[in-house]
């Protein structure tokens, strides 16, 4: 019989401090990463995994340098989001959750962006644009690739 894992609670954030920290220095987080700073924590790796899986902001697989977030919150989805999403996911070749081959763009739905007035919103980066029309994403790309 395995001896039991013995855990204690860390510091008030220090969870999502370390999974921060990981997501910079490498654009996602890598499992061997969580495992060793779940070790040095003295937390479960499932604990790790459960805080990041719940925040949009972190990615268990290398991401794109730029983030393509369509918000397909009520308003954009009533306003064409699901229009905007297939018209990305076209132009780049991938499915939404899917980055480029070139790791250039990375393709999100994200349930709210807290724009709702400005439907349909997209977000590159950390800019936010609103009443988004294809040919505004048309040139988007092109800018970002240049």
């Amino acid at each position: 019989m395995l001896p039991a894992q013995h855990y204690h609670q860390p510091p008030a954030g220090a969870v999502l401090a370390a999974l921060h920290e990981i997501s910079a220095r490498y654009g996602y987080l890598p499992q061997d990463e969580l495992r060793q700073t779940a070790l040095s924590l003295g937390v479960p790796l499932s604990q790790m995994v459960s805080a990041a899986s719940f925040y949009a902001a972190f990615s268990f697989r290398p991401c794109g340098r730029h983030k393509l977030q369509v918000c397909e919150g009520t308003a954009c989805y009533v306003k064409g989001a699901a229009a905007l999403m297939q018209h990305l996911s076209a132009a780049l070749g991938i499915a939404p959750e899917q980055s480029t081959q070139d790791l250039l763009f990375m393709l999100k739905r994200v349930r709210c962006v807290g724009s709702c007035g400005l439907a349909p919103v997209v977000r590159l980066g950390d800019e936010t644009f609103g009443r988004v029309t294809t040919a505004d994403l048309d040139a988007l790309l092109a800018r970002y690739r240049e």
